[in-house]
C-alpha cells in the first residue's frame, strides 16, 4: 500500500515516479584535495591527491554506507584517473560489496588545464591572463587545455556511455565538481554545453541519477556527506 496517500492527476503532478529497471549513477565528488588547499590546477601532473581532511571525508561516507547497507546493491565502482578521485574511490570501497572492483575512465576527469597544469591561480593569471567563460565558453583555459564547452560536452557523453555500459545496475562514480555540474547542466537544465551554472558541489557529496531509455531523472543533488571524525 502506498504511504503517500491519494495522488493528484498526472497532468498536475509535481513528483514523478521512479523509472523501473533504471540504471543508477551515484556521483561522488572527491574529498578535499591538496590542490584545493594550496590553490593550484590539479590536472594529470598537478594533482597531489587528497588532503588529510579529504581522506577522512571519504572514509566517513564509506562508513555511513557500510553502517546502513545502502550501497550493498552496487555493481560497479568507477573513478576518474586523477589521483584525488582514485584515492576517494579506493576509500569508498570499504562501504561497497567486497566483489566490487575499481575501474577508471579518463573521460570522467575534471576539465583539462593543459599548460596551466600545476600552476597556482596567481601564476596562471600572470602567464596566460585567464579566460571569461561567461563571455566566450569556447575559449580554452590555456594552450592544450579544454574550453568549458568542450569539457561539459565530454563529461555529458562519458556519463551517457557509463549508463549504457551498466544497464539496470547501480554504479558509484568518484569524480569532480565540474563533471557533476555538467550532469546538472545537460540532464536537469537541457544545456547548452556553454552555459555555466556555478553550482557549489561539496566535497564527498552525493548526486544520483536514474537513467531509463536515455532519460536522466535526478534523484538527489549535493547530498551532504557525514561529518568526518575529528582528531
Amino acid at each position: 500500500m502506498s504511504t503517500h496517500g491519494p495522488r493528484p492527476p498526472e497532468g498536475i503532478r509535481t513528483i514523478g515516479d521512479l523509472p523501473v529497471g533504471a540504471t543508477h549513477l551515484v556521483l561522488v565528488r572527491h574529498g578535499q584535495a591538496m590542490a584545493n588547499v594550496h590553490g593550484h590546477f590539479g590536472g594529470p601532473t598537478g594533482c597531489q591527491g587528497l588532503s588529510e581532511l579529504g581522506r577522512r571525508q571519504a572514509e566517513a561516507l564509506a562508513g555511513a554506507w557500510r553502517h546502513t547497507g545502502s550501497m550493498n546493491h552496487v555493481a560497479a565502482l568507477v573513478s576518474s584517473t586523477l589521483l584525488r578521485a582514485s584515492e576517494t574511490a579506493d576509500l569508498l570501497q570499504a562501504g561497497l560489496p567486497t566483489a566490487v572492483r575499481l575501474a577508471s575512465r579518463d573521460a570522467l576527469c575534471e576539465l583539462d588545464p593543459g599548460e596551466a597544469d600545476g600552476l597556482t591561480w596567481a601564476e596562471y593569471a600572470e602567464r596566460f591572463g585567464g579566460v571569461d567563460w561567461n563571455v566566450d565558453p569556447t575559449e580554452p583555459i590555456a594552450p592544450a587545455g579544454e574550453s568549458w564547452q568542450e569539457f561539459t560536452a565530454r563529461a555529458r557523453d562519458a556519463l551517457r556511455a557509463l549508463a549504457e555500459e551498466y544497464p539496470g545496475e547501480t554504479v558509484v562514480v568518484a569524480t569532480h565538481a565540474g563533471v557533476i555540474e555538467a550532469s546538472m547542466l545537460h540532464f536537469a537544465y537541457g544545456g547548452p554545453s556553454g552555459r555555466r551554472l556555478l553550482l557549489r558541489t561539496e566535497h564527498c557529496s552525493v548526486t544520483e541519477w536514474a537513467v531509463s531509455e536515455g532519460n536522466f531523472t535526478l534523484i538527489r543533488y549535493n547530498a551532504p556527506p557525514p561529518m568526518p571524525a575529528s582528531d
